[in-house]
């Protein structure tokens, strides 16, 4: 490369165009800001120890630079209600942005960048020769903007407003702080970057910034609104503003940025023109010079522009997909606060510390034991436990039914039952997983008639010898386990008559189809599915007495608990989603008509199902695509639910339509329930992608949901529950008497394996 341009000269444009220089020294390099080398619009900058060892690596020089100017603390501190609650351990610094930028603008200087100040770029055009344009232009990136059409920018305006202050006030740890007003929350994020000054974030929602009428004040007059309103927590220190550089208010919202392609020719884009995560999780410059790190390395192995600009953005996309999501999950728990300021302070202030989902239970643990071994002692004490265990081992009471932890295993379709009769196969596999120590098992989705199954090979009852069936594995569970079995009941509506889930999942039998029914003549596969039948008012009030049916032989057969599949578009989920129901009739239409049939088959099972059981409700709390449930439909669905006699809502997501875009990820459904938990103060259990001991201990402390259903690994694993009792020493788990050789052995092989290695 001959000429390589950076347009734009904060952290992200400067870093890069170092390292270039320094890889490429008989390269020109140059950068273009349009501001004065001065200026900066934030205060302080944080990162973390592991990011400033990746800084080391990439350039000895910067990094001594850095880290002589850095101001390191190591305790988060949370205020809520007049109480304070510190953790330890989390060893992260803090640096001025001005002092972060004169660092690498004398850095880039000793190596020969050539940099201009005060020299707006309003194409790249001028650049036609450059062999690399780097789009270092910020959140508003012009670049980006300019070739929208090849980048696929996706900007998410957030629900709060922000204004970034400084003060002389000393913080000795990481501050949140919260105040409640006539018109909701404030929240300052507050942290010390130098020997003098630190950095005040105040954020607070739309409407509760409007409500205060802060969009007519003046930054003058907004600093004065927050002074008084954090006066405990400055102690007499005024609050200052750089804002005068800003137009207009000085209290902005977040923008959440996403890009489909991060290069386009000669232009690749890096840092916030790529991409942003919420200030929240404090990576934004982080994200953005590690963005270089990894472009000089890519565009410096090879004379392939195009190749090394790919591999560039492939590499970078994976971590900061991972940041992104970690970071809107710490936005969504800001953006909430009153979602969960009904909490008590000790659970607010876990439920923050782990809110991004990226640090759990374990990893407290290890950064302040003492913090995490008083909260597991609260949380005992709050649950009535024995003695303090992991969060998953404690207790759970619904309605007479009551669980020993709060492990489930979740409903699995097995495929293998003849005429809807569970077998042999059936009473291994359920009374295998009820002996391996989880609380509640269910079983898989059991039809309610022949038609309403998925497969020829579902489990169903309708009829005497499947009842029979069924208390023989009910039996044997109650027999030899304390796990208490709980019975889902389906309907499969369009998504009825297809092949086994190991064959071609979700299409249609090559032979022997029965009729399908839901409640709009749509198939699920358009030109593949076997079109429905819309269903009459004889249509549904069949069916609703099938399930009647089904409830009254579920009690016969002893099970302890019931659940209504209303989720992943079978016939009930058909009817809640305006995807599926198109119907014009009192069935039909807003969000009252469409739960109208589900809320009849609830009501006419909750009469039937005994007074002293309690009854679940599985639904998808989201259909991962436009057009699908709103969140605001769904908070309806669960509080008419509730009101009809629910005790549990099953939160899982999506199948609703093929065409469904979903997130995937650890515990990726795990929000949704901790939306509605949260919301609506109902009992929820989490189902997505839970399965390791340290994400149900996470959740279940942090109050995101009451239960945690795991699937696949305990397909796997059937002993998972105890497994991971001995793995966190808990002695107290019930084992079966037959199986107590083999805890002795699992646990001195445990604490063989916890040993150092000598050596010698």
């Amino acid at each position: 490369m001959r000429r390589v341009v950076c347009l734009g000269g904060g952290p992200a444009g400067l870093y890069a165009a170092i390292l270039l220089r320094k890889a490429l020294p008989s390269t020109r390099i140059e950068v273009y800001e349009r501001n004065r080398p001065d200026d900066t619009f934030g205060w302080g900058v944080v990162f973390s120890d592991q990011t400033m060892g990746n800084f080391r690596t990439a350039d000895l020089e910067t990094h001594s630079a850095i880290l002589s100017s850095l101001h390191h603390w190591d305790d988060i501190a949370i205020h809520i209600g007049g109480r304070q609650f510190v953790s330890g351990g989390h060893g992260f610094s803090g640096i001025s942005r001005k002092r972060l930028l004169g660092l690498l603008q004398e850095r880039a200087a000793d190596v020969g960048v050539h940099q201009v100040f005060q020299h707006p770029v309003e194409d790249e055009s001028s650049f036609a020769d450059a062999d690399l344009i780097i789009a270092a232009d910020g959140v508003n990136s012009r670049t980006r903007t300019a070739h929208s059409a090849v980048f696929q920018p996706s900007i998410d305006v957030r629900k709060c407003r922000f204004i970034w202050l400084g003060t002389t006030q000393p913080f000795s740890a990481f501050t949140f702080a919260f105040e409640r007003t006539a018109h909701g929350w404030f929240q300052i994020h507050a942290y010390q970057f130098s020997e003098s000054l630190s950095t005040v974030i105040v954020e607070t929602r739309e409407e509760t910034w409007a409500a205060h009428g802060l969009d007519t004040f003046s930054t003058a007059q907004s600093i004065a609104f927050c002074e008084q309103l954090f006066a405990r927590y400055l102690g007499g220190h005024s609050l200052q503003s750089n804002a005068n550089h800003l137009r207009g208010s000085a209290w902005l919202n977040f923008n959440h940025v996403a890009c489909r392609h991060w290069h386009h020719g000669n232009a690749v884009l890096i840092g916030d023109a790529a991409h942003t995560a919420h200030f929240s999780i404090g990576s934004g410059t982080k994200l953005a010079m590690e963005d270089a790190i990894s472009l000089v390395r890519h565009v410096t192995a090879t004379a392939d522009r195009d190749a090394a600009l790919g591999a560039y953005q492939k590499e970078r996309h994976v971590e900061v997909l991972k940041l992104q999501s970690a970071a809107r999950n710490r936005m969504n728990w800001f953006e909430n606060v009153a979602r969960y300021a009904h909490l008590p302070a000790e659970q607010f202030a876990y439920s923050l510390l782990t809110g991004s989902q990226r640090i759990g239970h374990d990893n407290l643990k290890l950064r302040d034991p003492a913090f995490v071994e008083s909260y597991e002692g609260w949380l005992a004490a709050r649950d009535g436990a024995q003695c303090p265990s992991p969060p998953m081992f404690l207790p759970f009471k619904l309605r007479g039914m009551e669980l020993s932890n709060r492990v489930v295993v979740s409903p699995m379709a097995q495929y293998c039952a003849q005429d809807g009769v569970p077998d042999d196969w059936h009473l291994v596999h359920y009374g295998h997983r009820a002996t391996g120590g989880a609380g509640l098992v269910y079983t898989e989705m059991t039809c309610v008639s022949p038609e309403a199954r998925i497969t020829p090979g579902c489990t169903g009852l309708w009829n005497d010898g499947q009842r029979d069936a069924w208390r023989r594995i009910v039996e044997f569970v109650h027999r030899h386990s304390p796990a208490k079995i709980c019975l889902q009941l389906g309907h499969a509506g369009r998504k009825g008559s297809t092949q086994r889930g190991w064959e071609k999942i979700d299409h249609p039998l090559p032979g022997g189809n029965w009729p399908l029914v839901a409640p709009s003549p749509l198939p699920y596969f358009e030109g593949i599915s076997q079109p429905p039948s819309e269903m009459t008012r004889s249509d549904m009030d069949g069916i609703r007495d099938d399930f009647v049916r089904a409830a009254r032989f579920g009690a016969q057969a002893g099970f302890d608990m019931i659940e209504l599949h209303m989720a992943h578009g079978y016939l009930l989920a058909s009817f809640l989603s305006p995807l599926t129901n198109r119907r014009r009739d009192e069935y039909g239409g807003g969000i009252d008509n469409r739960l109208r049939f589900p809320l009849e088959v609830l009501m006419s099972v909750r009469a039937e199902w005994p007074e002293d059981k309690p009854l679940s409700v599985r639904i998808s709390a989201t259909d991962w695509t436009d057009g699908g449930l709103r969140d605001d439909e769904v908070l309806v669905i669960v509080r008419a639910f509730r009101a009809a006699g629910m005790d549990l809502i099953d939160v899982s997501t999506g199948q609703t339509v093929p065409e469904q875009k979903p997130v995937y990820g650890r515990m990726w459904q795990t929000p949704y329930a901790d939306a509605i938990r949260n919301e609506l103060g109902v009992a929820v259990m989490a189902v997505g992608n839970i399965y390791e001991p340290d994400h149900v201990n996470s959740i279940i402390a942090a109050g995101r949901a009451d239960l945690c259903a795991i699937a696949r690994p305990h397909l796997a694993n059937p002993a998972w529950t105890l497994a991971a009792a001995a793995a966190q020493g808990y002695e107290a788990q019930w084992w079966p008497k037959q199986y107590l050789s083999g805890k002795s052995q699992l646990e001195r092989n445990l604490a063989r394996a916890a040993q150092p290695v000598d050596p010698a």
